[in-house]
């Protein structure tokens, strides 16, 4: 199964976005996407919801309960 941080890397690879472009994007800093992208940390809801808003995904798709 594909994790949060795989998912994550990907739409951000895919908007040709670095970590740190991401990062200000969603108003965290750097070591959060880092540690989201290593499945070392997980979002908040309020996080989790920008980050679908940002990459007009669901949270459903984020969380794995779709493809």
């Amino acid at each position: 199964m594909e994790t949060f941080g795989k998912k994550l890397r990907y739409l951000r690879q895919e908007k040709g976005l670095g970590q740190v472009a991401l990062a200000k994007e969603l108003d965290v800093g750097k070591s959060v996407i880092s540690l989201w992208e290593l499945d070392k940390s997980e979002p908040t809801l309020s996080n989790l919801v920008k980050i679908a808003k940002f990459f007009k995904v669901s949270i459903d798709y984020l969380a794995g309960l779709e493809q």
